[in-house]
């Protein structure tokens, strides 16, 4: 195998302006490496996952830290080709989510903690934001910890945010119970081809020490820009019927211009209607 540490920088150094002077040795270079190094994977083989592996890498996932070992978040495999079918229309018919061997919805569980106040005669005394979040992260956390796991093992993934788009109708399709609502979706498969890294913003913009930078990141962020056009040009211009053709287009006019569109405005009633109070 190759120096596992000259890996290990050579995926920093694609990736930051900054990257840090690596340092690790043994199997800990070699698992950093392969992180450093992960991109997302967005096509895949026909061959299936073996069922072993699939349930060995959720019991991984789900080994990761929990909030107070809470443990609320659940995964829900769906195997099923009828519904795999609904829900890919709902996700707005992507074909590389529906080519996926595997799909998995990452959801946040507060509905066990609840249980355990009804069968224990004990109050439930924080029912506010704090419940909702604690949640949402213990999800979050069991997802990258899963995505960690399986491209240890050489598979590809890539996370699905899209199925927030129609909360609702997902979570009836998907017959989630009050309390209960995803995260995210997690495409899953043997890739069928390289992963590409992504660059990433310098750790100057986005690592702090003992307090938050005051500075202005504007130049770093318009460097950035540059260099990651320069590298990994965008394909195609988000809302030119609105804004027209940018010459200069980067990772930062992106999105910008993503978010000058509404998205899932609906969620805090989706979320307030599964049983949340978000004060």
């Amino acid at each position: 195998m190759p120096d596992a540490l000259a890996e290990l920088r050579r995926a920093l150094e694609s990736r930051f302006a900054d990257p840090p002077q690596a340092s690790a040795t043994g199997r800990g270079a070699e698992t950093l490496a392969g992180m450093a190094a992960r991109g997302a994977r967005r096509a895949f083989t026909a061959q299936p996952l073996d069922e072993d592996l699939l349930r060995t890498l959720c019991a991984v996932a789900l080994s990761s830290p929990t909030k107070s070992d809470l443990q609320q978040r659940d995964i829900l495999r769906l195997s099923d080709p009828e519904l795999r079918r609904a829900v890919n229309g709902l996700l707005g018919g992507q074909n590389w989510v529906s080519a996926a061997p595997e799909l998995l919805i990452f959801c946040g569980n507060h509905r066990r903690q609840r249980q355990l106040h009804a069968w224990r005669g004990r109050p439930f005394a924080n029912d506010h934001l704090d419940a909702f979040f604690n949640a949402a992260v213990d999800a979050a956390i069991a997802l990258g910890a899963f995505v960690t796991a399986a491209e240890a093992v050489g598979l590809g993934c890539c996370p699905v945010s899209a199925v927030r788009n129609r909360a609702q109708a997902l979570s009836d399709l998907l017959e989630l119970p009050d309390h209960v609502f995803p995260v995210a979706g997690l495409a899953l498969g043997w890739p069928a081809g390289p992963a590409e890294i992504s660059q990433r913003l310098p750790l100057a913009v986005t690592l702090h020490e003992n307090r938050f930078g005051s500075g202005d990141p504007r130049q770093a962020v318009e460097a950035y820009d540059k260099a990651r056009a320069a590298a990994q040009p965008y394909a195609k211009q988000r809302f030119t019927e609105a804004y027209g053709e940018d010459p200069d287009y980067g990772w930062s006019e992106d999105k910008a211009r993503q978010y000058s569109r509404p998205e899932r405005a609906d969620f805090g009633a989706f979320v307030r209607a599964k049983g949340f109070k978000l004060d």
